[in-house]
């Protein structure tokens, strides 16, 4: 009988060992971590990028897998899950918005003047004010760069290096959340303005739509802003009349 009990009490350890190892290398409940991301998306006052869900999920919670699944699980309700200025948010299905459109607050349309500059800034940036009013071919207010910077839609990068060192813009995270973008890259091009009508008519064979992007770092010709921000030397301060 000895060598019996001998043999299974050696057999003891082997057979624990699988389990021991299974509890090292448990992972997160990946359907609680979906759910506990859906809340904090949910309740977010603004788009989560995924290094701040990182933080507040499971630890070793497969983040991207997890916005990959909630993205397929929400692509056919009525909100969907959507990257925004490369963050994460909920937002109201595209063909559902005019369910909703007597409900939104109506917001102060901006001139012709200023969307012509925006979206100038916008495909061109970084731009100073006067290469901006050499492209629209009148002269542009301080009013309507104001107006663009009071939505947070534009910002002052940096000075480019010119006589008289004038401001140059670009766009905010603000402009590509408000307008559904995900980059500013995203922003249609010459096909795409031709299918939704914004350009009509034969198009001269020179003509091109800039590529654009909104990279942080200053261009070779751009020098840092200073702490004079209330007296900028942007030496073009026309007040002329717009179009």
């Amino acid at each position: 009988m000895l060598p019996d009990m001998q043999e299974d009490t050696a057999d003891m350890p082997e057979a624990e060992a699988p389990k021991a190892s299974q509890g090292s290398d448990h992972l997160p409940d990946h359907d609680e971590a979906m759910r506990i991301a859906e809340a904090l998306l949910f309740a977010a006052a603004a788009p989560l990028s995924a290094e701040e869900l990182v933080g507040r999920l499971p630890e070793g919670a497969d983040v991207e897998k997890i916005l990959q699944d909630l993205t397929e699980l929400y692509a056919l309700r009525g909100v969907n899950l959507v990257r925004v200025a490369g963050k994460w948010t909920f937002r109201t299905a595209s063909d559902l918005s005019f369910v909703l459109a007597r409900n939104v607050v109506e917001q102060r349309k901006l001139s012709r003047a200023a969307m012509e500059t925006l979206a100038i800034i916008a495909y061109h940036q970084p731009v100073t004010r006067a290469e901006i009013e050499e492209i629209r071919g009148v002269a542009t207010s301080k009013g309507t760069i104001d107006t663009l910077l009071e939505t947070g839609w534009i910002r002052l990068r940096g000075r480019r290096k010119a006589p008289g060192r004038p401001v140059t813009y670009g766009t905010t995270p603000g402009f590509l959340e408000h307008f559904g973008l995900d980059a500013v890259e995203d922003l249609p091009g010459l096909e795409e303005l031709k299918g939704a009508g914004f350009i009509e008519g034969r198009v001269p064979s020179d003509f091109s739509v800039p590529v654009p992007t909104d990279a942080d770092a200053l261009r070779e010709d751009e020098d840092p802003l200073e702490d004079d921000l209330l007296q900028p030397l942007d030496m073009h301060q026309s007040e002329a009349g717009e179009e």
